[in-house]
């Protein structure tokens, strides 16, 4: 076993492991929640590796890394999210591999990603990004829509060709009401994916929570955890 697989079958154990008592304290099967592996900065090497060691649902942030990222990997049995804020002019390529995009805000991307997904022959899943520190602009300082907007956004990805409204993310924000209060600012994002299911019952996933605070993700109810340096290693400073 190479140096670089054992020490991520090892990081890969411990994050399982604290999952695994997340759910056990939370009272909730450990099969409730589903690991997303951030591989983002990483190479195309690490996934495979990861792949090999289980893993099945990898995010990225960056399509310039990850377009080619997931061109090398395309014999591997994995399904992609993209959870970075996406530009309209990078949706051609992003729907080319994103099995999920995590961070639909806005009206103009909505449109965008059913135009290529439409034309690539792909149904996209789709998760509303909430802002929950939106402030009077309904806008959140890294995206999203304000909680107001979920209901109008949702019914346009819902009735919008080549796409699957499949539930709510959210980050943790680092202002307002709920800054340092991440457990209860994803309790207030289950308690809006409870309300959209009630017009939107398919929409099911609630992804939340990253490496430092996945176990109040999963206390809160979280269906999806992002991690990315808990598995990887801390990341190298982007230039």
């Amino acid at each position: 076993m190479t140096d670089r697989r054992a020490e991520l079958a090892r990081n890969l154990a411990k994050v399982e492991e604290r999952i695994a008592a997340a759910c056990a304290a939370a009272g909730r099967p450990r099969d409730e929640v589903t690991l997303i592996v951030v591989t983002k900065t990483y190479p195309a090497s690490d996934v495979r590796i990861l792949s090999e060691l289980g893993v099945r649902q990898v995010g990225e942030n960056r399509d310039q890394d990850a377009a080619p990222k997931a061109a090398a990997c395309a014999d591997l049995p994995l399904e992609w999210h993209f959870i970075g804020q996406l530009q309209t002019n990078k949706v051609r390529s992003v729907v080319g591999y994103a099995d999920f995009v995590q961070s639909v805000d806005r009206d103009r991307l909505v449109t965008a990603l059913s135009r290529e997904a439409v034309r690539a022959g792909r149904e996209v899943g789709c998760l509303l990004q909430v802002a929950l520190d939106a402030g009077a602009s309904g806008r959140g300082e890294r995206g999203g829509v304000a909680p107001a907007g979920i209901e109008e956004l949702a019914g346009l990805v819902a009735d919008a060709p080549g796409l699957r409204l499949d539930g709510l993310m959210t980050v943790a924000p680092l202002t307002g009401e709920y800054a340092g209060r991440e457990q209860a600012a994803f309790e207030r994002l289950v308690d809006l994916s409870t309300d959209l299911r009630r017009s939107h019952p398919t929409a099911t996933m609630v992804s939340a929570g990253m490496s430092a605070d996945l176990e109040q993700a999963v206390a809160a109810g979280a269906t999806h955890v992002r991690v990315g340096s808990a598995v990887l290693g801390v990341r190298p400073r982007l230039g």
